[in-house]
């Protein structure tokens, strides 16, 4: 069966890759630049079938009810955008106008990094990435090259909001890392089957960044203040999870027990075969974000039943790397209708206010789709201590949606 299209379909005006065409990214005049943060949205599921298509219209309406909430700077587009198992290689980067159709329509920009869903024998990073580049609006780039980097790593500098070039110093640095995962583009085994993918950020990737923001440091001779995006989290999430999660110091959804880290299933020795619980091979990228001065928050998703945030300020049991900086782990929204799960959808929020970020302080809430606002926190000094409402537990199913069909 053919896919059901459904949504934006390019012009003459915004179908060309127009690069830097908004300009660079700026605080707004006073002083706040807002992200709002899409996860695992999961389009394309089923195709084949009336409920399918169905769940992209619902997770349309979610994107637009929360953007009629909210009024972000930027939008990030934090992985599994389409679930490409079930997609088709003629047409399946084509869901990304779906996606991507509601910010077109307020001129709004965005980034995105890559899911393991993103990855699979009929898609890549790279056609998806080929795809958002059609839209004038997408910031998403690559950065780090060569065939185990994958593709969405790169970073965003936020000027003030009088001098958004080069010459200036920015106010805040956006770095988005690709965990991979999934399976190798149109690759399979001498036995008919799909090659996995790893499904960590790759060792090349941390070098990048750890020079890339030694060269920013350098040239700027200042600290600047950094937020993170990746899809998978990290073991460090993973172990925070088992040391237990507090409703009110650290409101959120804890569903997704234990969670899926980084490294998963693998082993040390870079075996797949279901004989190792965890390998280790994120070590390297918790080590790099930890040590880098001024990093204040990594956002993941991937484990659609988890919302919360959690600092990482000590060592951990079974973990042999500690931090060198506090971080704050936190989870996002399930955005999306396709993968799995009924928890209410919507977009964690993210506001950055120049005062409080000298104080490496940033707020943030989520948005729901019903239009209430959950787990609102400040991730400063004493996030963990402070004590907050617990999150309501609220599901939501796809209406429009008949699951029986055939």
């Amino acid at each position: 069966m053919d896919q059901v299209y459904i949504g934006h379909r390019p012009t003459a005006n915004n179908w060309e890759s127009n690069t830097g065409a908004f300009g660079p990214l700026t605080f707004k005049g006073d002083g706040t630049f807002q992200i709002s943060i899409f996860e695992d949205l999961h389009f394309g599921e089923n195709a084949w079938d009336q409920w399918g298509p169905q769940q992209d219209i619902n997770s349309v309406k979610v994107i637009n009810e929360i953007l009629e909430a909210e009024s972000p700077g930027l939008v990030v587009i934090n992985g599994d955008l389409i679930t490409g198992e079930n997609t088709f290689l003629e047409n399946s980067t084509s869901y990304v106008d779906q996606i991507v159709g509601p910010l077109v329509d307020r001129g709004l920009t965005w980034a995105s990094t890559y899911g393991n869903h993103d990855y699979d024998y009929n898609i890549s990073g790279n056609a998806i990435l080929a795809r958002e580049k059609q839209w004038r609006n997408s910031r998403t780039t690559q950065m780090v090259f060569g065939e185990e980097a994958g593709v969405s790593n790169y970073y965003l500098p936020v000027y003030d909001s009088d001098c958004s070039d080069e010459t200036c110093t920015p106010g805040l640095l956006l770095w988005f890392f690709d965990s991979r995962g999934g399976f190798r583009y149109q690759e399979k085994d001498e036995s008919g089957n799909r090659v996995g993918q790893p499904d960590w950020v790759d060792f090349s990737v941390v070098n990048w960044f750890l020079q890339t923001n030694a060269e920013l440091v350098n040239k700027y001779n200042k600290m600047i203040p950094s937020l993170g995006f990746v899809h998978i989290p990290t073991y460090a999430s993973y172990v925070l999870q088992e040391e237990g999660i507090d409703p009110h110091a650290e409101p959120g959804i804890n569903d997704d027990y234990p969670l899926a880290p980084q490294a998963q299933g693998w082993c040390a020795d870079g075996r797949n075969d279901g004989t190792c619980d965890y390998g280790g091979q994120d070590i390297p990228f918790m080590q790099a974000v930890s040590a880098v001065p001024g990093f204040i928050a990594l956002f993941s998703g991937h484990d659609h039943g988890d919302t919360f945030c959690v600092k990482w300020d000590r060592l951990l049991p079974n973990m042999t790397v500690a931090p060198r900086n506090n971080i704050n782990l936190c989870f996002s929204q399930h955005s999306g209708y396709g993968g799995y799960g009924n928890w209410e959808r919507g977009s964690r929020q993210v506001l950055v206010t120049k005062s409080k970020l000298e104080n490496l302080e940033v707020d943030t809430w989520i948005r729901l789709e019903s239009g209430n606002v959950v787990g609102s926190i400040s991730l400063n000094s004493t996030y963990g201590e402070d004590r907050y409402p617990a999150t309501n537990n609220s599901k939501t199913f796809c209406p429009t949606c008949n699951y029986t069909s055939t």
